[in-house]
């Protein structure tokens, strides 16, 4: 992957890469493999957690987390998408080499996550107990959930200042010294969980400690590094201040994902719900499917990121169809990783299961929706890589109604179908994330080619 030095930058230490010059698969790959290992150890803290409880606390505390999972994520998910816009700002700056907008882009994107701290974590703490209601959550959960999730958000600002100052240095190329913290990081909440949890028997208040003081580490981390950066998006505390038109910009890009993210994680509370229906058996059981399901879409979440990367580089540029080029490799790249994995786990879905609970009805329940809804990942693939790709381009609105009218609409309308007109089983109830995923792809691949492709082609040829 070709690095140039940039007007601004350190002669001795360029970590930025430039993305509109050299070999696409060889950039993809290159930039996508720390995303993905730093998605596996990002992912490690909430596996972690289920596992430890799972095998030495019970099914009801391996179904609480579980069940907070969506919860978390609502919060989580509408800030990463305020990340992912301020990411498409930096890279169309950086893409541009407009150096002081970029400059303007990073102090007002780090004090607005500043604030976003203060104020999700009182959103959260707040809401726990009439969130955990709405999902209908089993009183043999309740107290567990309750105890898991108020520690965590009390924590939350330092998974918030990680997951953007990391967005910052992708957006730039650098997606290695992210890495690296994470790495550090998920091996001292694991020890940090079995400390607590095996020797000071503090049960799920122990794993949820650990969480947030490895994610506060990691925080501390990333902020030190951009303070004391010498490059172009080094972070300056002197300069903080909100720009209105960088972050309108930021806005336009980055409210559209947050909403759709947010409003698609509320619909999983749904989701939830229905499982719970089932009470705590297939509760862990579908936890279980959940957390390894995560990690199958750890090569398309991370490709996806470097396609949003890779296209508002190039769009800042000016060079469309490396844009149109890479998008579509991309595609493929991460179709053929996940249809590996996804594969390997069908093959292997209980032992896979039994990492997370010993008790039998738990593994078949994990088992069943493994092997009903992963080869539908496919699907998910395209329409996470595209969505990505589109926002890459500044075109954020698309992919928010294509997913919410997938994942939220036609999702609720065919689980309130089956369960109340067909059957009510797990079976039925696990397979609405496939129909979601499905409709989705086709809705947005359509969008894609008549939107970027078909409609640009005549003025092409006229050139």
């Amino acid at each position: 992957m070709e690095k140039k030095l940039l007007k601004g930058q350190s002669k001795l230490f360029v970590p930025t890469v430039i993305m509109t010059e050299g070999s696409i698969v060889k950039q993809v790959i290159l930039f996508s493999l720390p995303l993905m290992l730093g998605n596996v150890f990002q992912m490690l803290y909430n596996t972690v957690d289920s596992i430890v409880v799972g095998n030495f606390v019970g099914k009801e505390a391996l179904a609480a987390v579980g069940s907070t999972t969506i919860i978390v994520n609502m919060l989580v998910m509408f800030f990463n998408g305020f990340s992912v816009g301020a990411g498409v700002v930096i890279g169309h700056n950086f893409g541009a080499r407009d150096m002081k907008k970029l400059h303007t882009a990073v102090e007002t994107t780090m004090l607005m996550t500043f604030i976003a701290c203060v104020l999700f974590t009182a959103i959260g703490v707040i809401g726990v107990k009439p969130m955990l209601r709405f999902m209908d959550t089993p009183e043999d959960v309740f107290d567990d959930a309750v105890t898991y999730l108020t520690i965590y958000f009390l924590g939350l600002s330092g998974l918030l200042i990680y997951n953007m100052g990391s967005g910052i240095l992708r957006a730039v190329g650098d997606s290695t010294r992210p890495l690296l913290f994470l790495i550090l990081t998920s091996l001292l909440n694991t020890v940090l969980d079995l400390a607590f949890v095996i020797w000071l028997k503090l049960g799920i208040a122990g794993v949820s400690i650990a969480t947030i003081i490895s994610q506060s580490v990691s925080a501390v981390l990333i902020l030190i590094l951009l303070t004391r950066s010498k490059e172009i998006y080094r972070l300056s505390w002197k300069d903080l201040r909100i720009d209105g038109a960088t972050l309108k910009q930021i806005f336009g890009v980055g409210l559209p994902a947050g909403i759709q993210s947010v409003i698609t994680a509320f619909s999983n509370i749904f989701v939830q719900s229905y499982i719970n229906y089932f009470g705590s058996t297939v509760m862990a059981g579908w936890s279980s499917y959940n957390k390894l399901d995560s990690f199958i879409m750890l090569p398309m979440q991370s490709m996806a990121m470097a396609a949003t990367t890779f296209v508002s580089q190039n769009i800042g540029a000016g060079k469309e169809e490396r844009a149109k080029k890479g998008t579509f490799i991309t595609i493929l790249m991460s179709l053929i990783v996940t249809a590996v994995i996804a594969a390997f786990l069908v093959v292997f879905a209980k032992p896979s299961v039994r990492l997370f609970s010993k008790e039998t009805d738990v593994i078949e329940a994990g088992a069943l929706f493994i092997h009903a809804n992963t080869l539908f990942l496919l699907f998910n693939c395209v329409n996470h890589v595209l969505a990505s790709a589109l926002r890459g381009r500044g075109d954020s609105r698309g992919p928010m109604i294509i997913m919410l009218a997938a994942f939220v609409g036609i999702r609720q309308v065919y689980l309130f179908t089956v369960t109340h007109f067909i059957a009510n089983t797990p079976l039925l109830v696990g397979l609405g994330y496939p129909v979601g995923w499905t409709s989705c792809f086709i809705i947005e691949v359509s969008y894609y080619y008549f939107r970027h492709l078909r409609k640009k082609k005549p003025a092409e040829k006229a050139v």
